[in-house]
């Protein structure tokens, strides 16, 4: 009896020692903005784009094939602050010897219920515009404006623009 009594209570301790130690693990599933900014902030390069005109595609453009050299690797830093804050950096090709490695601040805005990033490419406009977000991975975001967002027209065309993360 004494036997059987020993092999419940440490039956029971090691029960609840094991069940104390259990951990709930909740998955946090990463959002559209940390896909954009990671955690603090994400770099990114503008490598391509395409024109859309009535469902016809021109094909990717690559980026040093359209822009100035000192622009094709210039960079798009989105910060994950409570501000937003967007810098548009120099790559390592300067346009000239005193242009500032910041070229410009502003900040972006996501809305999430239609797929919107709002921001300015400053090789295409010099204002913020609508974008809707295609594609967004870790590694790779594809956006695109509509020209009825920038024109009052209604055109059946648009431009697509594929940046690649250049934070590892």
């Amino acid at each position: 009896m004494k036997t059987y009594i020993r092999f419940l209570v440490l039956s029971a301790g090691l029960v609840g020692l094991f069940a104390g130690c259990s951990e709930k693990l909740e998955p946090k599933p990463i959002t559209y903005s940390q896909l954009l900014t990671g955690t603090e902030k994400k770099i990114w390069r503008l490598v391509s784009f395409e024109v859309v005109d009535q469902g016809e595609k021109s094909g990717v453009i690559p980026i040093q094939n359209a822009l100035d050299p000192c622009r094709s690797d210039d960079r798009y830093v989105f910060y994950a602050d409570e501000s937003h804050k967007l810098e548009y950096l120099n790559g390592t090709t300067k346009c000239s010897t005193t242009e500032a490695d910041t070229l410009f601040e502003d900040s972006w805005t996501m809305i999430n219920s239609n797929a919107t990033l709002e921001f300015v490419i400053p090789v295409f406009s010099g204002s913020i515009l609508p974008f809707t977000i295609k594609n967004l991975t870790e590694t790779s975001m594809t956006v695109e404006i509509y020209y009825d967002k920038i024109y009052v027209e209604p055109i059946d065309a648009s431009y697509r623009f594929t940046f690649n993360s250049t934070t590892k």
